[in-house]
């Protein structure tokens, strides 16, 4: 694959959002694949920006800054106590405004009702803010929790498919990747 000018981004714009990120997300843990395995959260949250830098690194005319500040933020709005002036006030209006697209609303009822609500509003944002998006799926559909039943599993997979229809046209790389991870997740469902 041929790169043509990949995405440029700022080292200091990256720690300035790691370090909020890493202190926002201080002391949250979820569970691993296997029984009593905490996993530190700002795992995910470098699990996902190392998603977006790779796509950005074999794209080119994408925002580099903007798609790595909202990775790294994509979770602050939704799990912890900072909202969308915090984010605003710290990394501009285009960034908070990605990260409370990337946030499900949880005064819709219903999970499918507010993947599909965020979805559209993530729509609405820039590409880069799409990739967030595909990245977070691709990252969470590693092997899942050990607690996870297979109805839950396949009902993921199916909330997965939506993001990838959704959101696919926003990059090829993350596109092909989150549906290679749709495909094989069903290598997870639990036997007899």
């Amino acid at each position: 694959m041929e790169i043509n000018s990949p995405a440029q981004w700022s080292p200091d714009i990256y720690n300035k959002a790691w370090n909020f990120a890493t202190l926002a997300h201080q002391g949250q843990f979820y569970g691993g694949a296997q029984e009593g395995q905490k996993i530190e959260y700002i795992n995910h949250i470098g699990a996902v920006t190392m998603e977006v830098i790779w796509a950005l690194s074999l794209s080119a005319g994408c925002d580099g800054n903007l798609a790595i500040q909202c990775a790294l933020l994509h979770d602050v709005v939704e799990d912890t106590k900072y909202n969308y002036e915090d984010i605003k006030q710290q990394f501009g209006e285009q960034v908070a405004n990605g990260v409370l697209a990337l946030t499900k609303n949880e005064k819709l009822s219903g999970k499918e009702a507010q993947i599909k609500d965020s979805l559209q509003r993530i729509r609405l944002q820039p590409k880069e803010v799409w990739m967030v998006k595909l990245a977070d799926r691709i990252c969470n559909l590693q092997q899942p929790p050990y607690y996870w039943n297979n109805q839950k599993i396949i009902s993921y997979q199916q909330e997965a498919g939506l993001i990838y229809d959704a959101l696919h046209e926003a990059n090829s790389v993350l596109a092909t990747r989150l549906k290679n991870k749709i495909n094989n997740y069903t290598n997870f469902l639990k036997k007899g």
